[in-house]
């Protein structure tokens, strides 16, 4: 992991959040030390990342309404509306409004 670069949106959701609220106290509490949390948080964002490259294999299709998009950073950003999932041709699920967050996956350099 040295000096490659992931994505820290995994952090936002439930278990990143939980882990940085963990992390927090420790600190907190002065039973770690900053430096040693942001090592912490460098290893979640590795190992969420391989893991659901290496593990996913499920298949998705989507079909809604996109009401906004931006490329900022080498990030796309989708909010789309009455969209519908399908899960691997079988079950449809329905939301009003999702974001979608997309970056790319390969390291400067890589073909």
């Amino acid at each position: 992991m040295a000096d490659t670069k992931y994505y820290e949106l995994y952090r936002r959701g439930s278990l990143g959040g939980a882990l940085t609220d963990t992390l927090d106290k420790l600190i907190t509490d002065r039973r770690i030390e900053p430096q040693l949390a942001m090592k912490v948080l460098m290893h979640f964002d590795k190992a969420i990342a391989d893991v659901l490259a290496e593990k996913v294999k499920a298949r998705m299709s989507f079909k809604g309404h996109l009401d906004t998009y931006r490329f900022c950073d080498e990030v796309w950003t989708f909010i789309i509306k009455d969209i519908n999932f399908k899960l691997d041709n079988t079950s449809t699920v329905h939301a009003d409004k999702v974001k979608i967050v997309a970056c790319n996956t390969k390291r400067p350099g890589e073909v």
